[in-house]
């Protein structure tokens, strides 16, 4: 039973890191992906460097800053990052993924 019991240890914001092209293409205009924590680990990014970069990155865009507007962007940012490249970066995310495909296949 343990093996299929998973707890999110993460912000979803830190998987949002793993996919800056997607955070540009929903941003557009004034986002910053050089304010974004660099780490490709993105589950080892602190929280509140997690908070800091993405609040920077997207504040002067059209859209307004990410945890002004979390309701709304959050959502819509989960749909459009790349899941293999989250996959990649995460690899809690991967386990999370791989365990939800086996207890569906079976």
């Amino acid at each position: 039973m343990a093996e299929r019991i998973f707890w999110m240890v993460e912000m979803m914001e830190a998987w949002f890191h793993a996919d800056p092209e997607a955070l540009e293409g929903f941003y557009g205009e004034g986002f910053q992906r050089k304010a974004l924590a660099g780490n490709p680990r993105v589950e080892e990014i602190d929280r509140l460097d997690l908070e800091r970069g993405l609040g920077a990155a997207t504040r002067g865009t059209g859209k307004g800053d990410y945890f002004r507007h979390k309701t709304r962007h959050g959502s819509g940012l989960l749909g459009r990052i790349d899941p293999a490249k989250v996959r990649a970066a995460a690899p809690n995310c991967d386990r999370i993924f791989a365990g939800l495909a086996r207890a569906l296949n079976g």
